[in-house]
């Protein structure tokens, strides 16, 4: 029974990709491109697109010699790459969920944690053969808390299931006894498993610096004291430490800011009335509106003292991104998508929170495109628009150099092959809408 399973999924499979093999040629006409591996804009070009990969970049003034079945009008618009979101959570029905991620540019992204009753590694196949509409698809296996590690055999245990499933990391969730977590390390080097996610908070710093990526700058807010935290020559050291480390960082800003968003009740009455909340089921949505979710009830969040407590750690951590950035370390966007922080529409919301930190447009797109493709190792194939390269593209209707919030005009997505125009990005966005009525 496997064995057909396994046959008619490879059958759909190369259907699927001769399909997109014989797909039509496209071209971008006139467009401005944002190639990102530089800081600049080539204007006026043409794109062509062959089986999903870029084939030429050339001025458009040139006359067109290219067999082309879809010419694409963009003049005066802007051509990014894909946008890549680092820090996803599957909450509700998968395929809407990648709808919404695409619709909002993201074509490539990862998700941090398999919980119950999930299999991401199901999904991940179905992905890569195309079975339904998705992005470029990453995986962490289970979220590991402390309890799962209730002696040091159980890393063994852990690591062998890693590596049988085949997850594309091992995310790690809390803070381990000294012996578990250098032991998991060990053992982890020596079957070649990633780890990423939390940071040790009961131990130094270099140790949290072990792993390939730590998840949220709010981790270095509770690894530090409080002096350390207010000493700006501590911060100093510990930047030029992080950064010596070769470690990549997601600060999650908007997750931290979310927090402040349903404690403070007005906040949280401008938050309940957002539009994007029909993209999400009613009885999901509710749960996170109503005033039964800890962050609405407990006064360590809901106290004009607190409130002013959560506001100065938020700008500490838009601090010490900078302070980060300015050492070389490499930042990754990432929303840490739950509750009504919607996927795809939270990640032009990170990088406006990125940008507010004081790093440059520019540099804030750097953290969606050119920085995540390397820490995938994709940048062979993605994270810029250059010739030979993925077309996964995105077309916006303004300049996000000049207004990082730009990149919320998007007029078209291209990804696998397919373009999809603000027609049809419409069409999958009210698909979801009626979905869930």
């Amino acid at each position: 029974m496997r064995t057909l399973k396994s046959y008619l999924i490879l059958l759909i499979s190369f259907i699927s990709s001769s399909c997109i093999a014989q797909a039509r040629t496209f071209s971008f006409e006139n467009v401005n491109i944002i190639p990102m591996h530089t800081d600049t804009i080539i204007k006026n070009q043409r794109v062509i697109i062959i089986n999903g990969k870029i084939s030429k970049i050339e001025s458009a003034s040139y006359p067109r010699t290219d067999s082309i079945d879809i010419s694409i009008s963009a003049s005066g618009k802007y051509l990014i790459p894909g946008l890549v979101e680092t820090h996803y959570h599957l909450q509700n029905n998968v395929e809407n969920e990648f709808k919404l991620l695409i619709a909002n540019g993201i074509t490539s992204t990862r998700n941090m944690a398999e919980y119950q009753g999930q299999d991401h590694i199901e999904i991940r196949q179905k992905a890569r053969n195309n079975l339904f509409l998705s992005p470029h698809y990453y995986t962490t296996g289970p979220y590991l808390k402390r309890d799962h590690f209730k002696h040091i055999k159980s890393v063994d245990t852990i690591i062998q299931y890693h590596k049988k499933r085949g997850y594309d990391f091992l995310k790690l969730a809390d803070n381990l006894p000294k012996k578990t977590y250098l032991t998991l390390l060990e053992k982890a080097q020596k079957e070649n498993i990633k780890i990423v996610g939390h940071g040790q908070r009961e131990l130094p710093l270099e140790y949290s610096l072990r792993i390939k990526s730590i998840a949220h700058i709010e981790e270095f807010m509770n690894i530090f004291s409080k002096e350390e935290k207010n000493s700006i020559k501590y911060l100093q050291k510990a930047a030029k430490e992080i950064k010596t480390s070769g470690i990549y960082v997601s600060p999650t800003l908007g997750i931290f800011e979310m927090i402040i968003r349903y404690a403070d009740k007005e906040k949280s009455i401008k938050l309940n009335a957002d539009k994007n909340i029909k993209y999400l089921p009613k009885h999901y949505s509710d749960y996170w509106k109503s005033n039964r979710i800890n962050y609405r009830i407990l006064p360590w969040f809901t106290t004009q003292k607190s409130l002013t407590r959560l506001q100065n750690e938020l700008e500490w951590q838009k601090e010490f991104t900078l302070l980060l950035h300015q050492n070389g370390v490499p930042l990754m966007a990432g929303s840490d998508t739950y509750g009504l922080f919607l996927p795809g529409f939270s990640i032009h919301h990170e990088l406006e929170l990125i940008n507010s930190s004081g790093l440059s447009t520019y540099e804030t797109l750097k953290t969606a495109t050119v920085i995540p493709a390397r820490y995938l190792n994709t940048i062979s194939q993605s994270g810029t628009i250059t010739e030979g390269k993925l077309a996964d593209l995105v077309l916006l209707d303004k300049n996000p150099l000049n207004d990082i919030s730009n990149t919320k005009t998007i007029l078209g997505v291209m990804i696998r092959g397919q373009w999809l125009n603000r027609k049809k990005l419409d069409k999958l966005l009210l698909d979801i809408e009626n979905s869930y009525k």
